[in-house]
């Protein structure tokens, strides 16, 4: 089994934010794939994809965003889900919005949801996609820019990010391996 985990905030005045575009990018898997989250456990909404490759889960924590680990450690534990078999999908300030960059490890780069991954998995030897948000402009603090929606010139930029997530996702869950998808979408 595969678990694929999309970080952000839930509720509805969050829709649509920077911090949560790890969810945008599960709910792109959900409607491509005629599916819905039809379970809640361990703080979290998801689904099981009955995929011809086996089983994917797919998870959206409802712990708020630097919790997020509390919610992916014990689905990782009751399914048997090793590290190698997840893929944890997130904002980046650091990138420009809309940029891609896909690593097999790495650490939280300032980023509160990663920080508590990593902290509670005690490892950071694991697949994740971040997708650029860009640094907030105009004294703007960090915080107000996460939390607000994107412009809307940025969001065309992250939608096609959205897209070339998911279908990054859809190569490796059909088997290609995690580092042939990275070097193609880096």
């Amino acid at each position: 089994m595969k678990l694929i985990v999309g970080l952000g905030n839930p509720g509805s005045k969050y829709e649509g934010t920077r911090h949560n575009i790890g969810f945008d990018v599960i709910d792109e898997l959900l409607r491509r794939h005629n599916l819905t989250m039809t379970d809640q456990k361990f703080r979290a909404d998801f689904t099981i994809w009955h995929h011809p490759q086996g089983k994917v889960l797919l998870v959206k924590p409802y712990t708020y965003m630097n919790l997020s680990g509390e919610a992916l450690l014990p689905l990782m534990s009751y399914y048997g889900i090793s590290l190698d078999d997840i893929i944890v999908v997130y904002d980046d300030l650091d990138l420009e919005p809309g940029k891609l960059r896909l690593r097999q490890k790495g650490g939280a780069g300032g980023h509160n949801g990663m920080k508590n991954i990593i902290h509670l998995l005690g490892d950071q030897n694991f697949n994740r996609i971040r997708i650029g948000i860009g640094r907030p402009q105009g004294g703007w603090k960090v915080v107000d820019h996460v939390l607000a929606p994107f412009s809307s010139q940025d969001r065309v930029e992250v939608d096609v990010a959205v897209q070339e997530a998911a279908d990054g996702l859809e190569e490796w869950i059909k088997g290609k391996p995690f580092l042939e998808v990275m070097n193609r979408l880096n």
